[in-house]
């Protein structure tokens, strides 16, 4: 008896990944185009059946096992706020989410996850692209919900909105719910990284995270055409500095033990995040490695889907597909 299987597009560092193996789905096949994001999959997933491939060129004829899969998921690039953008055929955003819904049309998951911007749920501007994925999905029996999440309500410390699109088969669609959240109260960036800044010895490890008690701003990780390792806006940048994090680079390492941390001082006064911490402030777990120097690793972290995430859309499909308490030892898969 297999379990529930799924395929991943644009599958990054593996966060989405990461969170729907936690809700016991199996993956056929993980793709992307990064040759870094491919190289983390493997690392971290040497079993992984993981494909280095343009999902715009992918043809699952040449790729069987992507078929009679329950679930399809795609983390996709940010899409634009422009409905100029359903009209640029060159836009890479877009010809990835037409490429997602050709995707269905061939593979006929029973279930399809899309995570992208909050904005994308109901803002006049992504009427276009909502209208394009309507089309191409009712016609083939998915029924479409639109719903937006926060990861810090799933334990994630990080302000991260995220716009979700989940089309189930109607066999099952009237089952399906979005995940509630998993926290009452949200976890600390102090709470989280307090450990890691500890590592090298740094004496005010324990003083900077006992005034860390907010929840990080949302990381972001750019495209191949942005530069460096980034904080983001000015807005963002500013939270950070409340924090009393430098904001103009990443660290290397932790504080060591000569570190004096003192706001008062300016620059020179504030800690500095690594792009490791960063990883924790997506909820992945302490072992998950990302390939690359600091900028492709960081890319990689920010533009992930955080794991608890993952696997809380992971549960809420299961529990449409086969019941509130299903079992994965039980499951069977029915066309």
């Amino acid at each position: 008896m297999t379990g529930p299987t799924f395929v991943d597009v644009c599958a990054g560092g593996g966060g989405l990944a990461l969170g729907l193996e936690r809700a016991g789905f199996a993956p056929r096949l993980l793709l992307d185009v990064e040759p870094y994001a491919c190289d983390t999959l493997k690392t971290n997933r040497p079993r992984w059946n993981v494909l280095r491939a343009d999902l715009v060129d992918f043809d699952p004829v040449d790729h069987p096992e992507v078929y009679d899969v329950d679930l399809l998921s795609a983390g996709l690039p940010r899409v634009k706020s422009s409905a100029a953008a359903m009209r640029r055929s060159s836009d890479t955003e877009l010809r990835l989410i037409e490429a997602t819904a050709y995707l269905v049309h061939a593979v006929q998951p029973r279930a399809l996850i899309i995570e992208n911007v909050p904005t994308l749920v109901d803002e006049d501007s992504f009427a276009p692209i909502r209208d394009f994925l309507r089309k191409e999905l009712e016609h083939l029996g998915y029924e479409l919900i639109w719903f937006v999440l926060n990861a810090a309500d799933f334990g994630v410390p990080q302000d991260r909105r995220q716009g979700i699109l989940v089309a189930v088969k109607q066999r099952w669609a009237r089952s399906f719910r979005p995940p509630r959240r998993t926290v009452q109260e949200h976890v600390s960036v102090g709470e989280v990284l307090a450990p890691s800044m500890r590592s090298n010895g740094w004496p005010d490890a324990d003083h900077w995270a006992a005034q860390a008690t907010s929840v990080a701003p949302t990381l972001v990780g750019g495209s191949k055409t942005h530069g460096g390792p980034d904080f983001g806006p000015s807005g963002t940048k500013a939270k950070w500095q409340r924090m009393g994090v430098y904001t103009k680079s990443f660290g290397n390492e932790p504080p060591g033990p000569d570190f004096k941390w003192d706001p008062s001082l300016g620059d020179d006064g504030l800690v500095r995040i690594t792009v490791d911490q960063t990883a924790l402030l997506q909820g992945f777990p302490e072992g998950w490695r990302f390939a690359g120097g600091k900028t492709a690793r960081y890319r990689q972290v920010g533009n992930a889907v955080p794991p608890a995430v993952g696997e809380a859309l992971g549960r809420a499909v299961a529990e449409a597909l086969w019941g509130p308490t299903h079992s994965i030892a039980g499951y069977t898969s029915s066309p």
